[in-house]
């Protein structure tokens, strides 16, 4: 197993790049327990054993629980996320996200939480969770109340660190006043910027940041050409029809840095994120073995001052087509 540096998601201590587990629920290609084996052992391997699921994401808690028992719990640290899976019989509330057109069914009510984590707690075959975060604020129920359901969990022994996810800095601030917010998980990549207030708010308590889709779902790899019907990226509008192919030929000079550096513009991209907080930590995911130790590489990727500056100014003239997603 690979050691990669490390970081600090508020007392959890991670690597420096993680493993998004939604992509084994076959999100973007079908993925049966078998490439979800080799993508899991791969992640391991390389370093990201900060490895982050959701009871929302299809199979995913259940395929990571195959990887928990065939390895040591110690080696693992697991995030997980609830309330985009409501029980049956209980109510939906209606969710709206910024980034797509579709609606949610959400529940985050306080007496869930227990039933939530111990539904997820049977499925990865685990006695506690590393990281336990609300996927997102209920916006039928106060975020104090959820996350004061979550620090219960911490009081019995199931939850080790309490995170929110797809939060502002105003839900930070009202998580904070309940219990110690360990990290706040956000989409967060060179086409997709921070949150200014959010990433202030994390700096200024010491709350790191988890980004997901730092890839900017595939396309920040300069391998994406093409998405099939059955892809969900199919619903972002930067990906779809020429959208893609333009976005492609504007991101070019980004792309020619990545070459200048001998890196891939993966590695690029992780890299850079890198440099934008000492407490962020990318999940990337995927499930090409190689392509899991191509991204753990980038933990490994000094851009100095000039190389940044560089990046930064490409992606400054960088103007994709198509809404943000």
């Amino acid at each position: 197993m690979t050691s990669l540096p490390s970081r600090a998601l508020g007392a959890l201590t991670v690597p420096a790049i993680g493993y998004g587990a939604m992509e084994l629920a076959g999100a973007y290609a079908p993925c049966d327990d078998a490439d979800a084996d080799r993508a899991l052992d791969a992640a391991l391997d390389a370093g990201c054993s900060f490895v982050d699921t959701s009871d929302s994401y299809g199979t995913s808690e259940r395929q990571l629980g195959r990887l928990l028992a065939r390895t040591s719990r110690e080696r693992v640290q697991v995030s997980t996320k609830f309330g985009l899976r409501p029980f049956d019989d209980e109510p939906v509330h209606t969710l709206r996200v910024p980034w797509s057109a579709s609606t949610f069914g959400i529940n985050a009510e306080p007496r869930l939480v227990r039933g939530y984590a111990e539904r997820s707690l049977r499925r990865l075959g685990v006695e506690w969770i590393d990281l336990y975060s609300p996927h997102f604020p209920d916006p039928e129920v106060p975020i104090e109340d959820t996350i004061g359901a979550v620090a219960d969990l911490v009081h019995a022994g199931l939850v080790q660190h309490v995170g929110i996810s797809n939060a502002t800095a105003d839900d930070l601030q009202r998580a904070q006043a309940v219990h110690p917010i360990a990290a706040v998980q956000v989409q967060w990549s060179m086409w997709r910027p921070v949150d200014p207030d959010l990433l202030a708010r994390c700096r200024d308590t010491g709350v790191g940041i988890v980004a997901w889709a730092p890839m900017g779902r595939g396309f920040l790899t300069g391998t994406l050409t093409e998405v099939r019907d059955d892809d969900y990226r199919g619903n972002v509008e930067r990906l779809a029809g020429a959208n893609l192919a333009a976005n492609q030929e504007r991101f070019a000079p980004v792309r020619s840095i990545a070459g200048d550096l001998g890196v891939t513009s993966a590695q690029l991209a992780l890299a850079w994120l890198l440099r934008q907080h000492h407490a962020v930590v990318p999940i990337p995911g995927s499930r090409s073995p190689a392509r899991i130790a191509e991204n753990a590489a980038a933990a490994f990727v000094a851009l100095d001052d000039a190389a940044l500056a560089a990046v930064d100014a490409a992606l400054a003239e960088f103007v994709p087509v198509g809404e943000i997603s």
